[in-house]
């Protein structure tokens, strides 16, 4: 079973948000539980490779993520949705792709935090 892990760092957080309202995020998770039943989300999950860390991993063992997440206005569309693995989708949380990039770039580069 292929894992990583984080360092000691289990997180990044952006510095200001605006959470997306009550009514979209419900909307966009009715959405993504129609994705989930579809035969696209079946094919692209069973590739069983991770979007972020390409690592492969058994098919049932890799999770939706949004890539703009929904609590940031992110869509459930097919677009906006990857496979990823759950160590993945745990520490991307509610980053968008530019704040992940930098969190990765942290994970990959101890010496050069601050």
């Amino acid at each position: 079973m292929p894992e990583h892990s984080a360092s000691s760092e289990s997180f990044f957080e952006p510095e200001f948000f605006i959470p997306a309202s009550e009514e979209h995020i419900k909307r966009e998770k009715a959405k993504a539980k129609l994705l989930r039943d579809s035969q696209w989300w079946k094919n692209l999950r069973g590739t069983g490779l991770c979007h972020y860390c390409k690592k492969r991993f058994p098919p049932r063992e890799l999770t939706m993520d949004h890539i703009v997440p929904v609590i940031r206005s992110g869509m459930s569309s097919k677009s906006n949705i990857v496979a990823c693995c759950k160590t993945c989708n745990t520490q991307k949380k509610y980053l968008l792709p530019i704040e992940w990039q930098e969190y990765l770039a942290l994970l990959q580069a101890p010496e050069k935090r601050n």
